[in-house]
């Protein structure tokens, strides 16, 4: 927690009895102490921070900040700090006043020239951004730059609320959205622990279907860990990451819900689309029509992270007792 600024001290003209050596001496006095107090200000706001690449940023006062990561954007808004944000990336669509702010472009596609352009001074960036040559061309620049984790666990999204709070000097607001966010989890777990094995949902996340090919979601994908938190089991656990799946494996899957992220109405799946492709047809959730589309909260692992495991339990299984939530909403 960062030390309160010391109060400044208020200039007033110096006392006539003093003559003018003694008022300029006094005046002298007065400037001293004015830059001393800056000083002490200037370092009670700095603090080191390890990021997720395991370096340790020093970071001073924040107030121009670029967030990169949906995820990131989201959290520095629910920690009350939107107003310190001058640019984020496109990924971040959430809340929908980040529409307010300047687009620095697509995360993984990032330029430093967009990136310095807006004058920040703290970047706080999602793992995972890049390219490479513009992390290194950020990482040699003068501004600060805070890598944050994944975090694709309920442990994982609390501990980068933290990071972020303690980014932003605000350790105590983010203790308390963490830990909000930590026990939306468990009581979500609870639930989720009543319900029989045999009864849960196979579920196939595809993160896209141009052209009515599939790219399905495996294990160590933030698609899979949100799928299990719901109560649900990802057929293709056995794959890693996010690959292209052969209609042979579809029908192999032989899932029973088919799970999509939207960014927006207009560009919402739809189910007749998907279930009239070879690869789904002959499948349960072909038969049943079982086609559920979230938003970006599926994913992101930030302060909806919980919210959004209990909004799909309850898609996938609706006649679960379900706890209602404090954060996240």
């Amino acid at each position: 927690m960062n030390a309160a600024p010391l109060p400044r001290p208020t200039l007033r003209p110096p006392p006539a009895f003093l003559g003018r050596r003694g008022q300029i001496l006094l005046g002298a006095l007065v400037a001293v102490a004015m830059t001393l107090v800056s000083l002490v200000d200037v370092v009670a706001a700095e603090r080191t921070i390890v990021d997720a690449s395991g370096r340790s940023v020093t970071v001073g006062d924040a107030r121009r900040i670029v967030t990169i990561g949906g995820d990131v954007t989201e959290t520095v808004y629910a920690l009350g700090a939107a107003d310190r944000v001058v640019a984020r990336d496109q990924t971040s669509v959430y809340p929908p006043a980040v529409f307010e702010k300047p687009d620095v472009g697509y995360m993984r596609a990032l330029s430093a020239e967009g990136v310095l352009s807006v004058a920040p001074d703290l970047i706080l960036a999602a793992e995972g951004a890049g390219p490479e040559a513009t992390l290194d061309i950020l990482k040699s620049a003068a501004v600060p730059i805070v890598f944050v984790p994944k975090g694709e666990t309920p442990a994982g999204a609390a501990a980068k609320i933290r990071l972020i709070a303690a980014a932003l000097g605000l350790e105590e607001k983010g203790a308390a959205l963490a830990g909000s966010v930590e026990a939306d989890f468990e009581a979500v777990e609870a639930a989720i622990a009543k319900l029989p094995p045999e009864s849960r949902k196979r579920v196939v996340f595809l993160l896209s279907f141009q052209g009515g090919k599939p790219l399905a979601a495996g294990s160590g994908t933030a698609a899979d860990a949100m799928i299990g938190l719901a109560g649900g089991v990802n057929p293709l656990h056995e794959i890693a990451g996010y690959r292209p799946a052969a209609e042979e494996a579809i029908a192999a899957a032989a899932p029973d819900v088919v799970l999509m992220m939207t960014r927006g109405a207009e560009d919402a799946p739809k189910a007749e689309e998907i279930f009239a492709a070879p690869a789904f047809a002959a499948t349960p959730a072909a038969r049943s029509q079982a086609l559920i589309v979230m938003d970006a909260a599926l994913l992101n692992f930030g302060p909806r992270a919980a919210a959004a495991a209990r909004d799909l339990a309850h898609r996938l299984y609706p006649d679960l007792a379900l706890p209602t939530l404090a954060a996240g909403r």
